[in-house]
């Protein structure tokens, strides 16, 4: 499990909990081991954003903080900085990610891995310049399959999308253990799913998911692209297998939007409250769950709710396309279109090709009354991705032929 670490590669589970083991029978015995407490904390966070179980995350705290009361990072733990970085990235923490990482940079300049820590932060942040600089660092300090899975992201952030395959593809060769193959395969396959392939995208969580059967996120994936190509009976069977591996509250939305749009209410709602019990689970340990928790109320129950923890968010810096696309959507949802579309706008002008950003950005203009625009996001929202929600993707058919055709004259607004 080091070794993987070491080399930008994921350990298995197995692996991961024999490291634990044995880290935690070591200290025992001897208790003041900066790094063996640094090495510990960080695989109790991997362990718990591996498994989706939040309560790993005070454990890593507690472990992070031992190695820095007895080896400071201001006197060169980056170890223990990177762990507390990571940590606070996998809580939905981008400042504190941001500020760990900075002070790690500042320990050990040339530790590769904090350039990786980084560039997860900033894009949580909404900072894609220094997230491009951090990838810059980060492919001078290393070649292996990490460099090119970042590389990939940044890429698609940028609207990058045959250079983000391209990368991702680099990742998947360069792979080294086999949970790590799989993460690059269902990388490739979030990437098809994305581009609107979902027969594409099938292959890829089909080949993930021959290396590591019980993956949660190549289980959802594949129900996502199942449930586009009509078989809707496996897509709830694999979000049910999902689920029951890896509980997490965005899957959770996932599967109660799927019934939802089979007609399934009651099998909706308890999809729902699922969601709200790990959310709710989650934040007790410390795990910022504002994002998904906002896109549930916004869409299915109390918009004004979402409106005001994403304005929270905001103000903390967490600007990123995710958190301006969700804002935006909420106001709309709470009857306030005209304040809306600024954050929309964020959302869809900075390179990323989402769908239902498009979509969420052209109705704000349906309600506004610009109907030029509002056809020319909708229509790109299908162009995009034509399956790319159960439920909105049938909708944004209904409001573009609401529209009609245009008339001719130019766009107003």
């Amino acid at each position: 499990a080091v070794a993987a670490a070491d080399a930008g590669a994921r350990a298995s589970l197995p692996e991961l909990a024999a490291l634990i083991g044995d880290r935690e029978e070591w200290l025992r015995k001897n208790p003041g081991d900066d790094a063996s407490w640094a090495m510990l904390g960080a695989a109790y966070a991997e362990r718990g954003v591996r498994a989706g179980d939040p309560a790993e995350y005070p454990k890593a705290e507690l472990a992070l903080r031992r190695s820095l009361d007895a080896y400071p990072v201001a006197r060169g733990n980056a170890d223990a900085a990177l762990g507390m970085g990571t940590l606070a990235h996998a809580r939905g923490d981008f400042k504190a990610a941001k500020r760990w990482g900075e002070a790690a940079r500042k320990a050990k300049p040339r530790r590769w891995r904090v350039e990786a820590l980084l560039i997860d932060a900033y894009r949580g942040l909404g900072d894609h310049a220094a997230a491009g600089k951090a990838l810059d660092r980060l492919r001078e300090l290393h070649t292996g399959g990490a460099a090119f899975t970042r590389a990939a992201q940044v890429y698609w952030d940028r609207g990058w999308r045959e250079d983000a395959a391209a990368a991702a593809y680099d990742a998947a060769a360069r792979a080294s253990t086999t949970a790590e193959k799989a993460a690059c395969l269902r990388r490739l396959g979030d990437l098809a799913w994305e581009r609107g392939e979902p027969e594409e995208a099938l292959g890829q969580y089909a080949a993930a998911l021959r290396l590591v059967p019980a993956d949660a996120p190549s289980l959802v994936g594949r129900a996502r692209a199942r449930a586009a190509l009509g078989r809707t009976d496996e897509a709830v069977r694999d979000y049910r297998a999902a689920l029951a591996a890896r509980p997490l509250p965005e899957y959770a939305l996932e599967a109660g939007e799927l019934y939802a749009a089979l007609g399934l209410a009651v099998d909706a709602r308890a999809r729902f409250d699922l969601l709200e019990a790990r959310a709710e689970e989650a934040s007790e340990h410390g795990v910022n769950q504002s994002l998904v928790l906002s896109r549930y109320e916004a869409d299915h129950g109390k918009p004004g709710r979402a409106v005001a923890w994403l304005r929270a968010e905001w103000r903390r810096g967490h600007r990123s396309v995710e958190v301006a696309d969700a804002l935006g959507w909420a106001l709309l949802r709470a009857g306030r279109a005209k304040e809306a579309l600024p954050y929309a706008r964020v959302a869809t002008e900075q390179g990323l090709r989402s769908a239902l950003f498009s979509y969420h950005r052209g109705e704000i203009e349906r309600a506004l009354g610009m109907a030029g625009e509002a056809r020319r996001h909708l229509s790109e929202a299908l162009r995009t991705n034509p399956h790319f929600s159960p439920l909105y993707a049938p909708q944004a058919r209904r409001a573009l032929a609401a529209l009609g055709e245009p008339s001719g004259a130019p766009p107003t607004g």
